[in-house]
């Protein structure tokens, strides 16, 4: 089949294979290939064609199925099966050549890719073909012949020719009909029951050897076949013949029209531009929230409808905003599992986004969302999912959402669906190997989620969730570590900008003690006034008020009166009551004083303690003396115990209850006071976590920009073009120029030529690398090279060592 493949890849011009390249980005992913066999092997791939399956509406797997059920398709026979007019039918099959998922042969016989034809079992519920009967081993020469004899045919000659001659003959039905008006009672209802509901039934296996009834007449004639004693199976050419000329596989070449009603264009923009910014500032109080308190998990994993409850109540957000945020900060790993705190809290990279601009924050959470497994507002037996719990459907989920929204995109412009059941009905036509009813389960809370995150209103399709639908970027599963190319997008990049030039970043303070934000707030704004005012309602126009409980609440995280009075002047006029307020508040402020210590150390002579407090090797331990015969240190207790035991002195430790505590520790005890290790830990669906090793970590890594198709093309067709035969020049080049090797290791480097494998090499200087898919040039190996990421040229004479990687 890549034979095939490789030469209909060779008769391509630049622009045909660009194309194919970038309808498959995983055939031109590191290492790229250099050579079209190379690019061949990829583009067969049976995941990789699954995979591409999975992109391709209704009438490009129509067409793929039927053509695995005629003998040698063309287009103009597969159109006349179809009952299609053959325009429609090559522009459909043109979409299944752009995606080298099909192809057409120099005599117009379409050839379909290994991973298509494994696709269906019975394509067309029809069984397999005759000739894999035919050539069965468990068909003799003597039963070929037989067959022939029974059929009218000539039963001499080659083997091959009888196959033939059978073949054509119960393809042809005209023939057939001719043969069954012989056959005995019955034969015509036997036949259309397997036709219509096989292939495979089951069977009387007795009656298949019995003279005169139908299932013998059926076998002797080459129309049944019994792969057991009690199953029998139609061959694929009888049961279309069978089927009549009236019969034509589904093929539906234009999507079901989607229902639709105007809306206002203008109030559309509007509520993008007010649920956008609400989004960014939810989460980051969402966040805020949980760097105070940790979230828990549940036992099962994912997070309890009552943790849930009280962040929503805590942050003035309703449930399913929380549960939603709470997914997205997840899988954008602005939240994750800390062990110490026992609970999720805010990572490293939630200090750098909330630093970020207010677009590029809202591109992060719209890409979490776009990969993100699950679906935070489906509900299972009227019963919404635990958070972060494990979804089955995975994946899928994921495809629903990247599903709904193109189809909304192709709307027409100030047009909304007037009903999911007709929108429902297009999104399976654009992808119909999603499962259907989870579909219906999961469309509309798909719906729900994008309307809170801004991305359509009014039912219809807003500007920001057009830019996401737009993507040709992969975005990636959620587990993946790198920030998708979604967050640097040029167009999401502009609409997010434009989706939140509207918030305000100001506020009018009243003389009643409340500050009013007419439209929507930004986040720092919101931040700063969450966190000295209490929000009373939201939005168009949000309103705070100002008491004396809110101000020391802000005094209590460590603001001085003055810098809370300068930061409310910079987004407001400040009255004088809300001055009097702040500053009364702050006189009050710290009247009583608490002292968190570690331990207390104590001792019978003062001048003892006065050496240990000033001892320099102890400054570490925060000691102050608080009486003669009193010193205090910010350290726990063990930890102060073995500082003062490295200083020299001998403590004890003493219980609360003034006794010595000293008793023998076991080994299993020893085990248990291990500190565990200090890594980074990742939420997992299903609640689990996994450790990052290493403190140092980088908490994302940006992904390498997406392979320019057209560069991969001309440099593919320009390398056919200069290839000429080098069979054989392969080891006797390494065998000449790789003195440096013992036989066998130039003998891996040649696979790592001839068959592109992987191998690590070493060179004179000591440097090491790990290669692969490796080319000859001159006296040098031009390999790929995954440490550098790109094809590095290294001479032969220098390798010292080659060895497997695996």
């Amino acid at each position: 089949m890549e034979d095939h493949l490789l030469g209909w890849l060779r008769t391509l011009d630049e622009d045909r294979l660009a194309r194919i390249l970038a309808n498959r980005p995983d055939a031109i992913a590191a290492p790229w290939p250099r050579r079209l066999d190379t690019l061949a092997q990829r583009l067969g791939n049976g995941f990789a064609v699954m995979e591409t399956l999975q992109r391709l509406p209704l009438p490009c797997l129509q067409l793929a199925e039927a053509a695995l059920a005629l003998r040698e398709p063309t287009a103009e026979r597969l159109a006349a099966f179809v009952d299609a007019p053959a325009d429609d039918v090559i522009g459909w099959l043109e979409h299944l050549y752009d995606h080298a998922l099909a192809w057409p042969g120099e005599d117009g016989v379409i050839h379909l890719a290994e991973g298509v034809t494994r696709w269906w079992a019975a394509p067309l519920g029809l069984g397999e073909p005759l000739d894999h009967y035919l050539n069965s081993w468990t068909i003799s020469n003597d039963a070929l012949r037989a067959l022939a004899r029974n059929l009218g045919l000539p039963a001499q000659g080659h083997k091959r020719r009888t196959i033939a001659r059978v073949a054509d003959t119960l393809g042809d039905a005209e023939r057939i009909k001719a043969l069954i008006q012989g056959a005995p009672a019955g034969t015509a209802a036997l036949l259309d029951r397997f036709a219509w509901e096989g292939p495979a039934l089951p069977v009387d296996g007795g009656r298949f050897v019995m003279p005169g009834t139908p299932e013998k007449w059926c076998a002797d004639h080459g129309m049944l076949f019994r792969p057991s004693w009690h199953m029998a199976e139609i061959p694929r050419e009888v049961a279309i013949c069978l089927r009549g000329p009236g019969y034509h596989p589904p093929f539906v070449p234009a999507a079901p029209e989607v229902a639709t009603i105007p809306v206002d264009p203008e109030e559309v923009d509007h509520l993008m531009t007010l649920a956008a910014p609400h989004v960014v500032e939810r989460c980051a109080a969402l966040l805020d929230n949980t760097s105070k308190t940790p979230l828990p998990l549940l036992k099962t994993g994912g997070v309890g409808v009552r943790e849930i409850r009280r962040v929503a109540k805590e942050t003035g957000c309703d449930e399913d905003e929380t549960r939603l945020l709470l997914e997205i900060c997840a899988v954008a790993r602005l939240l994750a599992w800390d062990e110490p705190a026992g609970g999720l809290v805010p990572t490293e990279r939630f200090d750098r986004w909330r630093l970020d601009e207010g677009a590029a924050r809202l591109r992060v959470l719209l890409s979490a969302w776009w990969r993100m497994e699950r679906s935070s507002l489906r509900k299972i037996d009227g019963k919404y999912g635990t958070v972060l719990g494990d979804d089955p459907a995975g994946s899928a989920v994921a495809r629903v959402r990247r599903s709904v929204l193109p189809v909304l995109a192709c709307l027409p412009a100030g047009t909304a669906f007037a009903d999911r059941d007709s929108l429902i009905a297009s999104v399976h036509w654009h992808a119909p190997l999603i499962d259907r009813q989870l579909l219906l389960d999961c469309a509309p809370p798909v719906l729900d989620e994008a309307r809170l995150l801004g991305l359509v209103a009014n039912d219809a399709l807003t500007d920001l969730g057009r830019g996401l639908a737009g993507l040709t970027a992969q975005p990636g599963d959620e587990n993946d570590e790198a920030v998708p190319m979604v967050e640097h997008d040029p167009v999401l990049v502009e609409v997010s900008t434009r989706a939140l030039a509207s918030v305000r970043r100001s506020a009018l303070f009243g003389p009643d003690l409340t500050a009013v934000v007419t439209g929507p707030p930004s986040a720092e704004l919101a931040a700063l006034l969450d966190r000295v005012a209490e929000r009373e309602s939201r939005g168009a126009a949000s309103v705070w008020r100002f008491t004396a409980e809110s101000v020391r609440r802000a005094l209590d995280r460590g603001y001085e009166a003055d810098d809370l009075l300068d930061e409310l002047a910079a987004v407001g006029a400040i009255p004088q009551p809300l001055e009097y307020l702040v500053r009364d508040t702050a006189r009050r402020h710290g009247e009583v004083t608490v002292t968190t210590v570690g331990c207390v150390i104590q001792a019978g002579d003062p001048a003892l303690l006065a050496e240990i407090a000033a001892h320099r090797r102890l400054g570490r331990l925060g000691l102050r003396l608080l009486a003669p015969t009193v010193l205090v240190s910010s350290a726990e207790a063990e930890r102060t115990l073995s500082a003062l035991r490295e200083a020299g002195y001998a403590p004890v430790p003493v219980s609360d209850t003034g006794e010595i505590t000293i008793h023998r520790v076991r080994a299993a005890e020893l085990a248990e006071r291990e500190e565990p290790i200090n890594g980074k830990l990742i939420l997992l669906p299903g609640g689990q976590v996994a450790e990052l090793g290493g403190l140092e970590a980088p908490a994302h890594l940006l992904a390498e920009p997406p392979p320019d198709p057209g560069e991969h093309a001309r440099r593919l067709i320009a390398a056919s073009r200069a290839e000429s035969d080098k069979s054989g020049r392969t080891w006797a080049i390494i065998g000449r120029m790789a003195t440096r090797l013992p036989t066998a290791q130039q003998s891996l480097l040649g696979f790592v030529v001839d068959r592109g494998v992987r191998a690590g090499i070493t060179l004179t200087d000591g440097l090491t690398a790990t290669i692969s898919h490796g080319e000859l040039n001159g006296g040098a190996l031009d390999a790929w090279c995954e440490e550098a990421g790109d094809y590095l040229e290294f001479p032969l004479a220098e390798i010292v060592e080659v060895r497997g990687a695996f």
